[in-house]
């Protein structure tokens, strides 16, 4: 008989309001589920802005954390694709295989998903809600089978986590959404890991003009590692950065790419697009706001669209796994993302680090593999 575990968990009680490192009680995975012992996870953007940002559709009590990596303590009647010592990486875009959605290879969008729900998860007596159905800043945690992915066991666990969310999609948004062409130009709005990543994507697909766009200086020089050919400082210009951009390119970019949340840079990042052919996708997260931009944009031959999760084709049960395998081939750079590694009771001091924009990501060691 499985029993509840109890550790620990970065447990949010308010909104806007420092993470509390609590004892929480883990009960014992259920029907189709799976108990995974988080080994590291990332401090995304994302998990901000729930925190942070969103007060009208944030719930609490609530553990965050959807970006890791771990190993699979136990499993719940009727589980079949895991076992006990399997190293999975959890997916917050759950694959059910069974919806009208899972059944298009058109998208890797499934009906399943849901930003809060009820976990296994309780602290001083009251259940804890569930991030994204993975709540990762805790030492262990329950998700559905069908929101994980196994990851080769050869892979590191503190470097790999951060395929779960950042790498997958940026990265995705250039390769599978945009179908980035060799020797196009695109520009990438917003140089947070998310963005970072679909630089890289870019230079993978063989773009041959990479312009790296952000106001903080600071991360230029990791854009070039990844593959920026140009970085620009919208700051250091008077004119309007997609005015910009066409005059550097002669007439627009053929890809561009909002990595932010921001609505007015989504429409500079449609109107920094040349007209006839271009194609802007929206990679980063908001929903507080509405975008717009004159129909002229669109009639004129541009396409504006989104990604989550990389998009399609970046099929959740399956892709990750496979970028584990590509990590460890080097032919897809992770460690770079990497400027703080720092234990799970030192949290708040990650969220204050990615507030401030002073790193790309924060890697907490959670517990050990």
């Amino acid at each position: 008989m499985e029993l509840v575990i109890r550790c620990k968990a970065a447990v949010a009680w308010e909104f806007n309001q420092p993470l509390v490192i609590e004892e929480v009680e883990v009960a014992p995975p259920q029907e189709k589920e799976i108990r995974i012992k988080i080994v590291a996870t990332g401090v995304c953007q994302s998990d901000l802005y729930f925190l942070s940002k969103c007060s009208n559709q944030t719930a609490f009590p609530v553990v965050f954390g959807h970006e890791a990596a771990g190993v699979v303590e136990s499993i719940g009647p009727g589980v079949t694709e895991f076992q006990p010592g399997d190293t999975v990486i959890p997916l917050f875009m759950p694959q059910c295989r069974e919806c009208r959605l899972c059944k298009s290879p058109k998208t890797n969008l499934c009906v399943n998903g849901c930003p809060f729900e009820r976990s296994r998860i309780s602290c001083k007596g009251r259940k804890l809600l569930q991030f994204l159905g993975t709540s990762s800043f805790s030492e262990f945690t329950v998700v559905k089978e069908m929101s994980a992915a196994k990851i080769d066991p050869a892979a590191p666990l503190d470097r790999v986590c951060l395929i779960g969310c950042a790498i997958c999609t940026g990265y995705g948004a250039a390769v599978n959404t945009a179908k980035v062409e060799a020797g196009s130009s695109c520009a990438v709005f917003g140089l947070g890991a998310v963005g970072l990543a679909a630089v890289m994507g870019c230079k993978a697909a063989g773009a041959s003009r990479i312009i790296a766009v952000d106001i903080n200086p600071d991360k230029f020089e990791k854009a070039k590692v990844l593959g920026a050919t140009d970085v620009v400082n919208p700051n250091d210009h008077s004119r309007p950065i997609q005015q910009l951009l066409q005059e550097m390119t002669g007439g627009g970019v053929d890809f561009s790419f909002e990595c932010i949340g921001n609505v007015e840079v989504m429409r500079s990042a449609l109107e920094s697009c040349a007209p006839g052919w271009g194609v802007s996708v929206i990679a980063g997260w908001t929903d507080m706001e509405n975008f717009s931009a004159p129909p002229i944009h669109l009639m004129t031959g541009r396409k504006w669209t989104g990604t989550l999760f990389g998009g399609e084709k970046w099929i959740s049960a399956s892709e990750p796994a496979a970028s584990g395998v590509t990590y460890l081939d080097r032919k897809l750079m992770v460690d770079e993302f990497i400027t703080h590694n720092l234990r799970l009771e030192q949290i708040n001091e990650a969220v204050e680090l990615m507030k401030n924009g002073r790193c790309i990501r924060a890697v907490l060691s959670v517990s050990p593999q």
